[in-house]
């Protein structure tokens, strides 16, 4: 699955850039909850505790060894969180981002961009959700359908978890589909028929590792998915406070985005940011870090 090693993609996790404006933008719905952690010998200290160094090493070879066995979900699920997240890459957003400029006016390199229709912007929504569904089954060895135990454990998420749920509402979700998000990602995935999700191009690149044996049934996850998490995003958004104007006004913090076209602006975030990669491999490291600390 992976050609790096683990250590690699932690240590090689940003600092800075789009992807971590843009969850640093998203603080203010859960402030000092998520930690950006980079570097493996920093997270494993952070996550431990631990200071002395020989325990460090061995938290750090046994975390290793858990990822690296193919037994495990591991690799499966960074593999999701990946490919998920690759459609576009830098090379792509500089290229689509020679078009844009005008509504980015602190971006002199950016011109225009267009906006995914509302119906292939809420297959993306629904196969990101599955790709996370699928990602914690294979993390936790648990089926790769049991939307029961996702739903369970979503009610006490933290950190980085927490941070892309919170990044595909908000990102994925409200602001390219406006504050009606639910209904129209509930009402538009009912009538989605299977030769639409078989062009989407994000379904293309996961839907090997999604629950299923046909495109048919796939589908039919992804619907089934939606409805059961649509209550939890509708309690999510409005404890939060989460509206369009909110979200569009704290990302400006960090894009001087100029319209107010906010299809626009989650065009260029989409295309700009791999948050599902970034935040998909710190919950990973996490999780190998807690099980190796705990079975040395």
């Amino acid at each position: 699955m992976s050609s790096k090693p683990l250590y690699q993609l932690v240590d090689e996790l940003s600092t800075s850039g789009m992807t971590t404006f843009m969850l640093k933008a998203l603080d203010f719905v859960m402030p000092g909850e998520y930690r950006n952690l980079t570097g493996f010998k920093n997270t494993i200290q952070v996550i431990s505790g631990e200071d002395d160094p020989a325990l460090i090493q061995k938290i750090g070879d046994r975390s290793i060894k858990l990822f690296n066995d193919s037994t495990q979900g591991y690799q499966r699920a960074l593999w999701l969180y990946q490919t998920v997240d690759s459609l576009q890459g830098w090379m792509g957003a500089a290229v689509m981002a020679n078009k844009l400029g005008e509504r980015f006016s602190a971006m002199s390199f950016l011109g225009k961009i267009t906006p995914k229709a509302e119906k292939v912007q809420v297959l993306n929504l629904g196969v990101k959700l599955v790709t996370e569904i699928a990602a914690f089954c294979y993390i936790n060895g648990i089926p790769g359908d049991s939307i029961k135990d996702f739903l369970k454990s979503i009610t006490d998420m933290q950190e980085e978890r927490k941070m892309r749920m919170t990044a595909l509402i908000c990102v994925d979700g409200l602001l390219p589909l406006g504050p009606d998000f639910i209904s129209k990602m509930l009402s538009l995935l009912q009538s989605t028929g299977v030769d639409d999700l078989q062009k989407n191009e994000r379904f293309q690149k996961v839907a090997s590792m999604l629950p299923g044996d046909s495109p048919a049934t796939k589908l039919g996850f992804i619907q089934e998915s939606t409805k059961g998490v649509s209550d939890w995003m509708k309690n999510f958004t409005a404890e939060h406070g989460l509206t369009v104007d909110k979200i569009a006004g704290s990302v400006k913090k960090y894009v001087d985005y100029a319209g107010d076209k906010m299809d626009y602006l989650a065009a260029f975030l989409d295309m700009t940011t791999n948050y599902f990669e970034h935040t998909g491999t710190q919950t990973i490291a996490r999780q190998v870090i807690v099980r190796a600390l705990a079975e040395i």
